[in-house]
């Protein structure tokens, strides 16, 4: 990190059932959407994954095996959910012009991808992220439409700040969940503004504003970043700091990506930060980006109570492009690697049978 950006995340730090149906609510703007999912669980069980990409190297799988296939081993982890929440990294569109200033960008056929995202389960995703704006406001207004067409709720960008930075908030179980979303990676000129769009910048009095209103009308809240350094465990420290500021603010969880490989978990005071949860399907090839997990947060009585970590293998070398579960002494390794990552931040990550869990204390 040079020390323009050193500067730059430095300023950021000091400166979102009854038992048989689910309801959305969502203000994107002015307006209110509505959705009913029918479910059995009387519990609330939050799905959520890392870094979803489904372009790049994967292009040509995809388009031979079809959008679907990325989910299709996976996807049963998802069916106990009323919520499956995932990074969407690349726009889903045609339309607009690539970022002249980057050495990658993205995009995915949104009918194709939208339908594959939907049919795996997810009912929610962030934009907030340093790809989103890979084709310009174009390419991001035609995903918010897709999703939006979909079904698909969607946080941390949009056609200014104020859209950017709304809650999606959903009715559970008789409990209302908000979630929020957040980028705190370059380029700075994909960050909204009052009259731009863009994603939403973790500026931290922002974030504070934010959960502190969305937990006057909700009884959870939930807040994705991403943050951190590529292919590191090493926290950085502004990580910790907003990690913290947004449990202090009021967040039950923050869940974090970015970095593209697992990070340590944190329980802090009465919350839990998920500090990376790496990639989940991601169409590129990279060794370092090998293991991963599915998250699962429970909540009773609006308590988060427990965490649980299903270890997956991502390495596109090995799985093409196709995430898939991990048993024995191969999911061991990964619950270990998370488990001495999360020690060093004071939290006991448990080995039950090849799932990893963290359960929180008086809960």
């Amino acid at each position: 990190m040079n020390l323009l950006q050193k500067l730059f995340f430095a300023r950021a730090v000091a400166a979102s059932f009854l038992v048989h149906s689910v309801i959305f609510f969502v203000a994107h703007g002015p307006a209110l959407a509505e959705e009913t999912i029918n479910s059995s669980n009387s519990e609330v069980v939050v799905s959520a994954v890392g870094d979803m990409m489904l372009d790049g190297s994967s292009r040509s799988v995809l388009s031979e095996q079809g959008y679907d296939y990325p989910f299709a081993r996976v996807r049963q982890y998802f069916s106990g959910s009323q919520i499956v929440f995932g990074n969407l990294e690349g726009p889903l569109t045609t339309r607009g012009a690539p970022e002249q200033d980057k050495t990658y960008v993205f995009r995915s056929p949104p009918d194709k991808v939208g339908n594959a995202l939907k049919a795996a389960g997810f009912n929610v995703v962030t934009l907030a992220n340093n790809h989103t704006l890979d084709f310009g406001a174009d390419g991001l207004t035609e995903t918010v439409a897709t999703l939006d067409e979909l079904g698909i709720r969607h946080v941390g960008a949009g056609n200014n700040l104020a859209t950017a930075r709304q809650p999606a908030q959903m009715l559970v179980n008789g409990l209302r969940i908000a979630i929020l979303g957040y980028s705190m990676t370059l380029p700075e000129n994909f960050y909204a503004w009052k009259n731009r769009p863009g994603t939403a910048f973790a500026h931290e009095d922002q974030v504070r504003e934010d959960i502190k209103l969305a937990r006057e009308k909700a009884d959870i809240v939930l807040v994705a970043f991403h943050w951190g350094q590529e292919r590191s465990t090493k926290l950085r420290e502004y990580q910790v700091s907003i990690g913290h500021a947004a449990i202090d603010a009021g967040a039950d969880a923050v869940i974090g990506h970015h970095p593209h490989i697992l990070q340590g978990i944190e329980k802090y005071k009465n919350g839990i930060i998920l500090y990376s949860l790496g990639n989940f399907t991601f169409g590129t090839y990279s060794a370092n980006s090998a293991r991963s997990a599915i998250a699962q947060l429970y909540f009773r009585n609006a308590a988060l109570y427990k965490v649980r970590l299903i270890p997956i293998n991502v390495n596109n070398f090995e799985v093409q492009f196709q995430p898939q579960p991990l048993s024995g002494a191969a999911a061991d390794a990964v619950i270990d690697n998370v488990r001495t990552l999360s020690a060093a931040l004071n939290t006991e990550v448990i080995n039950n049978n090849g799932v990893g869990e963290v359960l929180l204390e008086g809960k």
